[in-house]
């Protein structure tokens, strides 16, 4: 079953879960509960306790209502109904659900594509009324240098403004980038290439100074179905965030690994069955962010540095949901973040844009 089922009695004891319950809650597949007290088995799932509690004594019982499971973050959709004998009486009560969480992870990815569209539609129109007076404060300015080639105190004023135009103009040509939707050129790519054209790019970029960079990837890692190009995109503006945190000192490391069961972290693109999963992290030394900032960090315009536009990990994640994966971050204050990207070896119709 694809649903997971689960019974007890009036005293509070399991007497019926199925496989499917015991992978939903993370339970020992070698482990017999029948028997046992409800409130054993799920202490690690106070709420699922608190439900199950209340089968015998709420007047109407939940139909169709959605569950947060804090240890495993997943999302269920339930259902208890009580076990009647043959005089209308209640002996026992069922406890019906079923995973959720990749719908929830749908949805949620739907409503920020739906916010990410309409701040596009106006960033994008005000990109380009902004772009025009740069470029005529850019020439005048230049105009103006030509005039004054002897007053060196004129001409430091000049070439700042128009180091300060150049500088708004990239951050507008970012907003623009970052609006214009992802086209992908889909081949064989394989990740190891990209983490190495990233490294070169990424010290093109910026000095890095005695950051070490290690870059781990297995000879049997195969290619995946995405955008070379593109990729590399991600892991340069990585990159260069951990350079960045870290200040010319400490290391980097890029590693890569194939997974293709769920509870490894492989991609369940029905729900269900797992596909082959290529995760790579990019781990550092850095100082690390705290937790309210680590909840903010994909979103457009969130930024912790004195200057920056705020879109590089936005269009990181753009890029990622792209390719049908996904992008996570943990982070520890004092001992460095972790950016972890999940893609699918190959890449379904279902999200082809």
């Amino acid at each position: 079953m694809r649903n997971g089922v689960l019974a007890i009695d009036r005293k509070g004891d399991l007497v019926l879960i199925n496989d499917e319950a015991y992978r939903i809650f993370g339970l020992p597949a070698d482990l017999d509960y029948l028997g046992q007290g409800y409130a054993s088995v799920f202490r690690q799932h106070p709420d699922i306790v608190r439900v199950l509690g209340g089968a015998f004594e709420l007047a109407a019982l939940p139909n169709r209502a959605e569950l947060r499971l804090k240890p495993t973050d997943k999302v269920i959709g339930y259902t208890l109904s009580l076990i009647r004998d043959d005089h209308d009486q209640p002996i026992g009560a069922a406890l019906f659900f079923k995973d959720l969480t990749h719908v929830e992870q749908l949805e949620e990815r739907e409503r920020l594509r739906d916010r990410l569209a309409a701040v596009g539609e106006m960033a994008a129109a005000v990109a380009h009324e902004i772009k025009n007076p740069l470029a005529g404060i850019e020439v005048m300015a230049g105009l103006l240098r030509r005039q004054v080639p002897d007053k060196k105190d004129s001409l430091a004023l000049i070439n700042d403004i128009m180091n300060e135009a150049k500088m708004a103009n990239s951050i507008v040509q970012e907003i623009l980038d970052f609006v214009r939707p992802v086209r992908l050129q889909l081949d064989r790519a394989s990740i190891g290439e990209a983490l190495h054209s990233a490294v070169s790019m990424a010290d093109g970029k910026m000095q890095r100074g005695d950051i070490f960079v290690d870059v781990r990837v297995p000879q049997y890692l195969p290619t995946i179905q995405g955008d070379r190009h593109q990729l590399s995109q991600v892991f340069v503006n990585l990159l260069i965030n951990a350079y960045e945190a870290m200040h010319g000192r400490g290391a980097v490391t890029l590693s890569a690994k194939l997974v293709e069961v769920g509870e490894d972290g492989a991609l369940l693109p029905d729900g269900h069955a797992p596909v082959p999963t290529v995760i790579v992290e990019v781990t550092d030394t850095g100082p690390g962010v705290s937790a309210d900032v680590a909840d903010k960090i994909f979103n457009p315009f969130f930024t912790t540095k004195p200057q920056g536009s705020g879109l590089g990990l936005a269009i990181v994640r753009k890029i990622v949901d792209a390719h049908e994966g996904r992008i996570d971050v943990r982070s520890t204050p004092d001992r460095g973040t972790c950016f972890r990207v999940t893609l699918p070896v190959e890449h379904t119709d279902a999200w082809m844009r």
